[in-house]
């Protein structure tokens, strides 16, 4: 089974998305974490970390619609 160009571009880009959310959440979780908990300015980065990864899905899927394969 072969993948077309368009879907490698899909999965790749939404691929680099999570892997990118994944981290953020990580230094957030390094950074703000005490005794396995969160501080409130914690939770304030992880909010703007989960908010930051809908713009990314979101810039990345108004990307891939616009651009002819």
């Amino acid at each position: 089974m072969s993948l077309d160009r368009e879907t490698v571009t899909q999965i790749a880009l939404s691929a680099v998305a999570v892997l990118l959310f994944i981290a953020g959440t990580v230094v957030v979780s390094t950074n703000y974490g005490t005794n396995g908990d969160l501080t409130q300015e914690g939770g304030i980065a992880l909010v703007a970390a989960i908010a930051a990864f809908v713009v990314v899905m979101l810039a990345a899927g108004l990307f891939l619609e616009r651009r002819e394969f």
